[in-house]
């Protein structure tokens, strides 16, 4: 009788968020610039939104001054960035506008957004939405100016992804708005 000894198979173990991220590179390379790029980044986030495996404690961890960023991931070559935000009940951003497209997918808890447009010399709402667990929204400049808000009554994450290197540029933000707002 002879014995046949088996070659394990060579496996390769991956987290959430490397997962996440190689989908999000596939995306992001493969789909022309533009909506084409935003949506296909879209389709790639969504589906690893609220998956508790995705992020470490340390990166679930608020600032009571402000919402905190913490940056998961940045492709090698700086096509884009992954950025967790979270942000305590109440905390909010100034009214800016993005450097680049993004694409923002709730991981847990709720944003209130609110849309703005230049009029003249004041910035004028051109629109709200609220977003809950998985939702996923995209921006493409110009035109992107708006303000998010947690108006939730508990911790808020979502995970923002940027074509643009954040490292190199401290922020995804472009501009700050302090024009006055009407209606």
């Amino acid at each position: 009788m002879s014995t046949t000894l088996a070659t394990p198979l060579a496996t390769t173990l991956t987290t959430p968020l490397a997962t996440l991220t190689a989908d999000l590179d596939a995306a992001a390379r493969d789909a022309a610039p533009g909506r084409a790029r935003v949506d296909a980044v879209g389709h790639a986030l969504a589906p690893h939104l609220g998956d508790p495996r995705l992020l470490r404690p340390d990166q679930c961890v608020g600032d009571p001054a402000h919402y905190r960023q913490h940056v998961l991931h940045v492709a090698d070559d700086g096509a884009f960035s992954l950025v967790a935000l979270v942000w305590l009940p109440g905390q909010t951003t100034p009214i800016h506008d993005h450097l680049s497209w993004c694409v923002v997918g709730v991981h847990t808890g709720e944003e209130h957004e609110t849309r703005y447009r230049v009029e003249g010399d004041r910035l004028v709402a051109a629109g709200e939405d609220v977003a809950g667990p998985g939702t996923v929204t995209g921006l493409l400049p110009p035109g992107d100016i708006h303000r998010v808000t947690n108006t939730a009554p508990t911790t808020t994450i979502s995970l923002h992804v940027y074509g643009v290197d954040v490292t190199r540029r401290g922020s995804s933000i472009r501009r700050r708005y302090d024009l006055p707002v009407l209606g």
